[in-house]
């Protein structure tokens, strides 16, 4: 019956004709995590990047959005922070997303480019103020000397905001909520993946996996023209 299933989160593994489009199962994968809660920040994927003597380097990122077509994630973060240095330098990434509790697993290989400013700045308006307060006050990656020093950096910075926050930063100390404007620093990134790879956990560690690939051209911009998917299973 497997065979034929064709609702990825009722699947025990994968269909015996792989689907056309992995995205749209990657997809109902994420959302199922993040509607069951499967585990905290159910959206959370590695994010791997290399720097300019080729070393990897990986850290948890929150994926915000996952568009199936034209097909690209998004996250948000610091563009000084060392992942953003590493992209400036070498855009390619790899991502990967791994659901214990359901078998699952994605893995995407790609590229990334900064996200379109208004599309960051809708995000950013839509964080609470505690988390817009602290894009700006951290210089992300950068060398810190003492906790007590970042509390004192993020306090100074509020007040160049004009926000005049508690003591602790937990709270602020007027009844109107602060505008915060986006840092120049601070947005999203578009990863267009051109390698997908879906992994379902079996048996024995028979486990069932496959990968499909498609082009990607740069196409202006933030922008690129895909091609067709292409899959192959793979031994486990």
């Amino acid at each position: 019956m497997d065979d034929q299933v064709t609702d990825p989160c009722s699947a025990k593994r994968l269909p015996k004709v792989l689907p056309t489009d992995p995205m749209r199962w990657a997809r109902a994968w994420l959302d199922e995590a993040v509607s069951k809660q499967v585990q905290r920040n159910a959206n959370t994927m590695t994010a791997i990047t290399v720097d300019e003597q080729g070393q990897p380097s990986g850290r948890q990122v929150l994926c915000k959005d996952f568009v199936e077509d034209p097909g690209f994630l998004v996250f948000y973060t610091n563009y000084k922070s060392d992942k953003s240095r590493h992209l400036e330098h070498n855009n390619r990434i790899a991502l990967l997303f791994h659901w214990d509790a359901f078998g699952r697993q994605v893995r995407l290989e790609g590229r990334a480019v900064l996200s379109p400013a208004a599309e960051s700045d809708a995000y950013f308006s839509s964080r609470d103020w505690g988390s817009q307060l602290g894009a700006w006050g951290s210089d992300q990656s950068s060398p810190l000397e003492s906790r007590a020093a970042l509390i004192s950096q993020v306090g100074k910075r509020a007040m160049k905001l004009g926000v005049k926050a508690a003591q602790n930063l937990k709270s602020i100390a007027t009844d109107e909520r602060p505008v915060i404007p986006r840092p120049p620093h601070w947005g999203g990134y578009r990863v267009w993946p051109h390698r997908i790879e879906l992994w379902l956990e079996g048996e024995d560690r028979i486990h069932d996996r496959a990968r499909w690939e498609r082009s990607v051209e740069p196409a202006g911009g933030d922008e690129f023209m895909v091609g067709e998917w292409s899959g192959i299973r793979l031994q486990p």
